[in-house]
């Protein structure tokens, strides 16, 4: 079971973060690693490297901390338990609505960029 489990370095590697960022999340309670080995090192799961995905693709999308951490414990509420919390699946809905109306803004400002781009190419 220990080779399932990662060590800081081998995460901040693979999802291209530094290890400081994995601290910071952490020590704001974002996400935490699984398992310590005995010399105290962070071992983290595959699960533990999801949950720093959803992390990972939410900031740029310009969802706050404090928005990351309400959605993360919806997240858990809902698939922690055998009574998931309703209020969990409202937060979640919410987030998914939210998110689908951030990408159209994005397309849109991409969109803008092509066309301010083709512009600057056509003063050649």
């Amino acid at each position: 079971m220990a080779g399932d489990r990662m060590k800081v370095g081998e995460v901040a590697d693979r999802l291209g973060l530094s290890v400081r960022t994995l601290r910071h999340y952490e020590d704001i309670d974002l996400v935490a690693p699984t398992a310590r080995t005995e010399g105290n090192f962070r071992l983290y799961t595959e699960d533990d490297v999801r949950r720093l995905l959803i992390i990972r693709r939410m900031k740029p999308l310009g969802y706050s901390l404090d928005e990351m951490r309400t959605f993360l414990r919806a997240v858990d509420a809902l698939h922690g338990s055998d009574n998931p919390d309703p209020a969990a699946r409202i937060v979640i809905d919410e987030v998914r609505a939210d998110a689908r109306n951030r990408y159209e803004r994005l397309l849109t400002h991409v969109e803008y960029a092509t066309e301010f781009i083709g512009i600057l190419d056509d003063l050649d």
